[in-house]
């Protein structure tokens, strides 16, 4: 019997005509309704012609995001018509179909609605698709969308699409159905309190997968303040499963409580979801939640709404091939579903988790999943659809270049599409298993080689991470599921019995059976995740054959594995390395095997930081693993050259041989460029690093070792950059002079290292001398440094002259009683210049 009093209370009633003429007239329809309107239960019925105005029964396709969404929206609009699932409306999600020959509404996963349009371009039978809660911007969902707009397009105009959102976001939709008419529904809204209650302790934000103990502490305790201030039921939003379970532990049992606690989430036993989605019976409810619960689902009784304030969204680390959950600050859109479930019954409350001013500074909509999610099944479905590029597809957001490119070289290591990205016969099938393509792949190689049956186990504990308490060993993991009573075990092996049949016809190899479950759950993760193979290095640290680092957790039996299949691993933020979450233990020659595109041998001549010279030897390399290496005795002269150059940067020139003259030679060098600029080189050590050949050339072509470079004669390689061609090189010794000579008759040494040349000479040797000595063309004076008999500083000047007329007096009164055998004129300029004192002038 069908329940018309329900159905009459439902607010999207009075949008049903305008949803009907706008599909009558365009064929496709935003429907805009807040949740609880019926958008999700009614609006099927309707366009099914099963309740309402009498017309032709249609059959009407509706795609949710998940599955727990999909199986309670059918179990709901059954209900509404006094049936059970599977008589005229039924669901299908992956490894569950309620459906029979009467069924008219079929409720399905988006998945599932993607391989059915693969399978069947044209979905006959099919009269009408409604695309649901599409604002989430799940990627299956997007992709099922642009299919449908080619199907429409090119087979079936006729074929009618409407995308349902539970927010006002709804421009950007319409415009990608061909500026199709927007209908909105008023809900039946109810006003909602809102209470702020940040943590008075600091919290550390999230990262990775981890959030701070301290708020979850603190959201339990907000709970409790919940259930003491106001009536009702009460709805937590949480990230995540874990997060689930350590607040319903933190809450405890119903006595201290005076509530039951029940979770929802993916992972829950069908009978929890039936329970909370049935409503209470007397007895106050508690129900923890991840984000299905913002509009997939209605839970009834709820007053009050507990906001995390956290949810999580897909990453990708392309360059080290992770992908993993990361939780993240909910959107303010995600934190107005939320509140608006405590609304939709009866006046309500919202307990935010964080400040007030913390607000703002939320994203204003959670990230488009095609933005940030690993595209390797995109790219696999639009190769299949006949649009490897995804160009032509009708998008709202187009795929980022980089993670596409990275997808489809995915797609080509596993042999799913050829070099133009078309895809193969092995690469059609892969996507009809419903599976990531690794996961294909590692199912239709490892069939040959473990068996059907044992390959569908291993393989689907890799499509649904096992829970914590499994542990991180995958095969310690399986032998958990085949005993395993609880809910997980149980959804393992639906899904192992469905990969099992999806593989009916594959051969099975005659050795499949004589692997231990160690050596099968390390060769099928291998095959599925190649360059994540890794090599012991020590301390429970690896090296995967990409190159990333992986570490495993204390107490862990992989650690005493010498090569490791890594599963699952996420890298925490601000860490070098990878955190294995689950991983089998291997051998090299199952690394070999399966990680055999990766492997390379070569010479490698190079110059090592470690020994300080070069190292030259033929390499066999897994990767980033390096497997042997042998020394090479005739290494290739070019790369023993640039190993050397490598060196020369890596040291500096002081590698080489810097007698005095070399050193002197610079400094004049390097004085007269800065003085006089070209031709004059710059000898800096940048400038001679930069272009090593043009000093060093013949020592390069010579040496072969570190020995080598440092016997060369740096004076000779400087040499080779004076300015010989234009004749200027014969000048260095006028312009820069290496010694100058003075009265006395010495040669004295210029020092033209200290920026500016100094002549440090015996004051008595320069007697007679005027004018102060000149380098450069005579631009620049050198500085003198007037020395004692005994050779210590007595005066410094650039001017002679002048000293002699004002500063001499000051030190000969000060140094003749001092050095009393040697002159002190009181006329300098007349004076003798000397090098000796008085009695050996004598």
């Amino acid at each position: 019997m069908i329940r018309t009093d329900v159905l009459d209370r439902l607010p999207v009633r009075g949008a049903l005509p305008a949803l009907v003429s706008a599909l009558d007239g365009h064929g496709t329809a935003v429907l805009c309704a807040p949740p609880g309107t019926g958008k999700t239960t009614l609006v099927p019925l309707v366009l099914a012609g099963l309740v309402g105005a009498p017309g032709p029964v249609r059959r009407v396709l509706v795609a949710e995001p998940r599955r727990i969404a999909a199986r309670a929206a059918a179990r709901r609009m059954a209900w509404l018509l006094g049936e059970e699932a599977g008589g005229r409306v039924g669901f299908t999600v992956r490894g569950e179909r309620r459906v029979g020959p009467g069924t008219v509404v079929e409720v399905v996963t988006t998945g599932v609605l993607l391989q059915r349009l693969q399978r069947d371009q044209e979905l006959s039978g099919v009269d009408v698709v409604v695309l649901d809660e599409c604002h989430e911007r799940h990627l299956d969902a997007d992709t099922a969308a642009a299919f449908l707009l080619d199907v429409r397009a090119a087979l079936r105009p006729e074929l009618r699409l409407v995308a349902a959102s539970a927010t006002t976001d709804a421009e950007g939709w319409a415009r990608l159905l061909g500026d199709a008419p927007v209908v909105a529904a008023e809900g039946v809204s109810h006003p909602v309190e809102t209470v702020w209650a940040p943590p008075e302790r600091p919290v550390r934000p999230p990262h990775g997968t981890r959030v701070d103990p301290v708020l979850l502490e603190h959201v339990a305790g907000v709970v409790r303040r919940a259930l003491r201030e106001r009536a009702g039921d009460v709805l937590c939003f949480l990230p995540g499963v874990g997060e689930i379970a350590r607040v319903a532990g933190l809450l405890g049992g119903p006595a201290e409580l005076g509530a039951e606690v029940l979770q929802v989430h993916g992972r829950a036993p069908a009978a929890v979801q039936e329970a909370v989605l049935a409503g209470g019976s007397g007895t106050r409810r508690v129900v923890l939640a991840t984000a299905v619960a913002e509009s997939s689902l209605t839970v009834p009784g709820v007053r009050v709404v507990v906001d995390s304030g956290l949810a999580r969204e897909p990453r990708t680390d392309h360059a080290r091939g992770l992908s993993a959950l990361a939780t993240v600050r909910a959107s303010r859109a995600a934190g107005r579903q939320r509140a608006g479930r405590a609304g939709r019954e009866a006046p309500g409350t919202v307990y935010r988790c964080w400040a007030e001013a913390d607000e703002a500074r939320l994203p204003a909509f959670p990230a488009p999943e095609i933005l940030v999610a690993d595209l390797a099944g995109f790219a696999l479905q639009a190769a299949c659809w006949g649009d490897p590029d995804a160009s032509g597809l009708a998008l709202l957001d187009p795929p980022p270049a980089g993670a596409l490119a990275a997808a489809r070289a995915v797609l080509t290591a596993t042999g799913a599409v050829d070099a133009d990205g078309r895809p193969t016969a092995r690469g059609h099938r892969m996507a009809r298993l419903g599976v990531h393509p690794r996961l294909a792949r590692a199912l239709l190689d490892g069939a040959a080689e473990v068996g059907v049956r044992r390959t569908a186990e291993i393989v689907a504990l890799l499509s649904e991470e096992p829970p914590r308490e499994y542990g991180d060993d995958l095969a310690a993991a399986w032998r958990a599921a085949r005993r395993g009573g609880d809910a997980y075990a149980a959804r393992w092996r639906t899904e192992a019995r469905r990969l099992e049949s999806a593989l009916r016809g594959v051969s099975e190899g005659t050795s499949g059976d004589a692997l231990t479950d160690d050596a099968a759950a390390g060769l099928v993760a291998a095959l599925a995740f190649p360059e994540r193979v890794a090599r012991a290095r020590g301390e429970g640290a690896f090296l995967m054959v990409s190159g990333t680092g992986a570490v495993l957790g204390d107490g862990s039996r992989l650690r005493s594995a010498p090569w490791l299949a890594v599963a699952v691993a996420d890298r925490p933020v601000a860490s070098a390395s990878a955190r294995v979450r689950l991983g089998a233990v291997i051998d090299e020659d199952t690394a070999r095997a399966t990680a055999g595109a990766l492997f390379a041998e070569a010479e490698e001549v190079c110059w090592s930081a470690e020994r300080g010279d070069v190292v030259a030897r033929r390499v066999a390399r897994l990767g980033a693993v390096e497997l042997s290496s042998r020394p090479l005795a005739s290494p290739d002269r070019v790369l023993l050259r640039a190993a050397l150059v490598e060196g020369l940067r890596a040291e500096g020139p002081g590698l080489l041989r810097w007698t005095p003259e070399a050193t002197g030679l610079r400094e004049r060098l390097a004085f007269l460029h800065r003085e006089l600029g070209a031709p004059w080189p710059d000898v800096s050590d940048e400038a001679l690093l930069a272009d090593p050949e043009a000093w060093l050339g013949p020592e390069l072509d010579a040496a072969r070792r570190r020995a080598d470079l440092e016997r060369v004669d740096a004076r000779a390689a400087l040499e080779r950059l004076l300015p010989w061609a234009g004749g200027e090189a014969a000048r260095l010794a006028e312009l820069a002079p290496e010694r100058i000579e003075v009265p006395s008759g010495s040669r004295i040494r210029v020092d033209y290292g200290s920026g500016r040349p100094v002549l440090a000479v015996k004051l008595q040797e320069l007697f007679g001398l005027e004018r102060t000595p000149t380098v450069a063309g005579g631009r620049v004076p050198v500085l003198v440094h007037l020395l004692s008999p005994a050779g210590r500083p007595a005066a410094v000047t650039a001017d002679l002259a002048s000293f002699w007329r004002d500063g001499y007096r000051a030190v000969r009164a000060e140094l003749r009683g001092r050095y009393p055998r040697h002159p002190w004129p009181e006329d300098p300029s007349t004076a003798e210049p000397t090098r000796r004192a008085n009695a050996r002038r004598r």
